[in-house]
């Protein structure tokens, strides 16, 4: 079977690919907020597509410098998509970026080095397959980082796979007994051919669909979540709060709802302003997460009230943490609050069943917290499902 294929027509449709796939994203992000990450990844294509459509109408017989502009394109175009992967994934850090410029600038001149000391095509071919593929080499965290999506994994593979056929193309060309003549029909081109249109498909869909996955995600952040404070808004954590109550209901599990507010906020706002209060928002609700496991529900339903459902936690673990998150708000001073604070919490500790509901948990922690403000404020007072208050198990620490 001949698998030997027009190099220079595919490497046209190559370059045309590029070209159009950033026209395409152009028009579409036309109008809307300036993204860096896509300026860099339309840079990279742009380049992409020059340096493909010179290399199938360059003369016979090509110059130097005809040479080393084709593949710095390429080198830049590498650089421009592994800084944009790394920005899609919020890894690029400036020092990132100052040495993909560095490596950049390194790999152009060591190609002119090459052409001027040492200038046989199959060491030139071999040179830009390994540069292209250490340029782009981070992209395989995309397999081995814990959070990556299915999306990311299946990108990431099919990049190692461009990566093992780049490193092949280079070796061939290194071991190739005879010198490589580009555009002739063989192997060793039907193979660079075949790399080049698959990383295509790679860079050109895999962003975008990554680009797409990201979008989606944080929209589903937005809807999920309280802009202010980072904690789930009512509705999601409505959802997850019932989906968790039917789960642990089936395995009689226990639980325990925390509901507390901050004692006189509204005085933090009258006294020093509303940004004063929302600094003082952004503080509690770091303070208190870092007190948290990783299944905790943590809600703002409004104002300055939360509420933090706690998975599989007794009576005595829910006392405790709700004394250490008291405790955790200390030194607001230390931290660069404007005011010293502190929360009155309700708590109500259960083993569910199947007619248990949000609402009463909610309703009997409120009442709850009513009487712990009664108290003194800055006390944790436990409530049981009837609404009658434990006097047993409340803390008295006075404000």
């Amino acid at each position: 079977m001949n698998l030997h294929v027009d190099t220079k027509t595919v490497l046209v449709l190559i370059g045309l690919g590029h070209l159009f796939t950033s026209i395409l994203i152009g028009a579409y992000w036309y109008g809307q907020p300036k993204n860096k990450l896509l300026h860099l990844f339309l840079l990279g294509k742009c380049a992409e597509s020059v340096a493909w459509l010179g290399s199938a109408l360059r003369p016979e017989h090509p110059s130097m410098l005809y040479l080393l502009i084709i593949n710095a394109m390429l080198y830049i175009a590498a650089a421009c998509e592994i800084m944009a992967l790394l920005s899609l994934r919020e890894e690029l850090r400036p020092r990132t970026r100052r040495i993909y410029y560095a490596l950049t600038a390194l790999s152009i001149v060591g190609f002119a080095l090459l052409e001027l000391f040492y200038n046989k095509e199959s060491v030139r071919v071999a040179y830009s397959s390994m540069v292209s593929t250490v340029i782009l080499f981070p992209v395989y965290r995309m397999l081995i980082r814990r959070s990556a999506t299915a999306l990311m994994r299946v990108t990431g593979f099919l990049y190692v796979l461009v990566f093992a056929l780049g490193c092949l193309k280079g070796a061939g060309a290194l071991l190739s007994g005879s010198r490589i003549q580009t555009f002739t029909p063989s192997i060793f081109e039907t193979l660079m051919v075949l790399s080049l249109f698959l990383l295509m498909i790679v860079e050109n869909s895999g962003f975008v669909l990554l680009l797409k996955e990201k979008s989606d995600q944080e929209l589903i952040r937005l809807a999920s979540f309280d802009d202010l404070t980072n904690t789930l808004n009512r509705r999601t954590f409505a959802l997850e709060a019932n989906r968790c109550l039917a789960e642990h209901a089936k395995r009689r599990m226990p639980i325990s709802f925390l509901l507390f507010d901050i004692d006189n906020f509204k005085v933090i706002n009258d006294t020093y302003g509303h940004m004063a209060g929302d600094e003082v928002l952004q503080d509690m609700t770091s303070q208190i997460r870092s007190q948290l496991d990783r299944e905790a529900l943590f809600v703002r339903y409004g104002g300055d009230e939360f509420g933090i459902m706690l998975l599989g936690m007794d009576e005595t673990a829910s006392n405790r943490l709700a004394e250490r998150m008291k405790e955790s708000l200390g030194g607001a001073a230390s931290r660069g609050l404007p005011a010293a604070y502190t929360i009155s919490i309700g708590v109500i500790t259960i083993v569910p069943d199947r007619q248990t509901e949000l609402s009463t948990l909610y309703s009997s922690c409120d009442k709850a917290l009513y009487m712990a403000k009664n108290k003194g404020r800055n006390h944790v007072q436990r409530a049981h499902l009837d609404g009658y208050l434990d006097e047993r198990n409340e803390s008295t620490t006075a404000s």
